[in-house]
């Protein structure tokens, strides 16, 4: 079995030569979770909001940093998409890892950040950085106030995702099996509780679902990918 994420969506955009096709060699099972990614900003930068943000990167071009977790990864890659469809130039600096970048976002080495939301909310709870949006289509509900990006940017979208593979041939009498017993397991109020106090949704697909969803972040992460022409380092 395998625990599938972003990453197996993007390596195929990310890296020549692989040995594999993900979506050909594997055989997905269920989904698990999706979770929002947080746009951070120092407390003491211009904006509050992001149509404020995103006004202040238009009148200083290439002069607003934001920090993600390395190059080519989810925080990045939600940092480029925003560029592109808000029309603003911004710095990538990529670290190695989401504390060390958070480290520098409090003390105000860069401006903002792209980055999970567990560890981020103690800093936002307690005034050390300033929470701007979520990154995905709905609200989250460990920050119920705060706003999505795509009320300001309609369209944008990002998200951490996390599922269940197995190996190409799986028979479908298996698959099935353990598709039903990971999504009643996902409908266990104490599972989901859970899942929630780590920044997730629950997220029970079909397997055809699933596989539609890995078939669709691939596509949509590879575009972002040869747009900002994005190598890994």
């Amino acid at each position: 079995m395998l625990l599938v994420g972003p990453n197996n969506a993007t390596s195929a955009a990310l890296y020549e030569n692989l040995t594999y096709n993900f979506i050909r060699d594997i055989t997905p099972v269920a989904a698990i979770t999706r979770a929002p990614i947080v746009l951070l900003v120092n407390p003491t930068f211009a904006a509050k909001t992001v149509p404020e943000f995103i006004a202040y990167a238009k009148a200083n071009p290439g002069k607003v940093n934001f920090a993600s977790a390395g190059a080519g990864g989810s925080f990045h890659l939600s940092g480029e998409l925003f560029k592109a469809m808000a029309g603003v130039q911004l710095v990538h600096v990529p670290y190695r890892g989401g504390a060390p970048g958070l480290t520098d976002l409090i003390a105000g080495q860069v401006q903002a950040m792209f980055v999970d939301t567990p560890p981020s909310i103690e800093h936002i709870k307690a005034g050390k950085v300033r929470v701007l949006a979520v990154t995905t289509s709905m609200r989250s509900e460990l920050l119920p106030d705060v706003p999505t990006v795509s009320e300001f940017v309609p369209g944008y979208e990002s998200s951490v995702f996390n599922g269940i593979g197995a190996p190409k041939g799986t028979p479908f009498e298996i698959i099935g099996a353990l598709n039903k017993e990971i999504n009643a397991a996902l409908a266990d109020p104490k599972i989901k509780a859970r899942l929630a106090d780590l920044g997730g949704t629950v997220l029970a697909l079909s397997p055809a679902d699933f596989g539609k969803l890995i078939a669709d972040e691939t596509e949509k992460w590879a575009k972002v990918i040869r747009a900002a022409n994005i190598k890994p380092e």
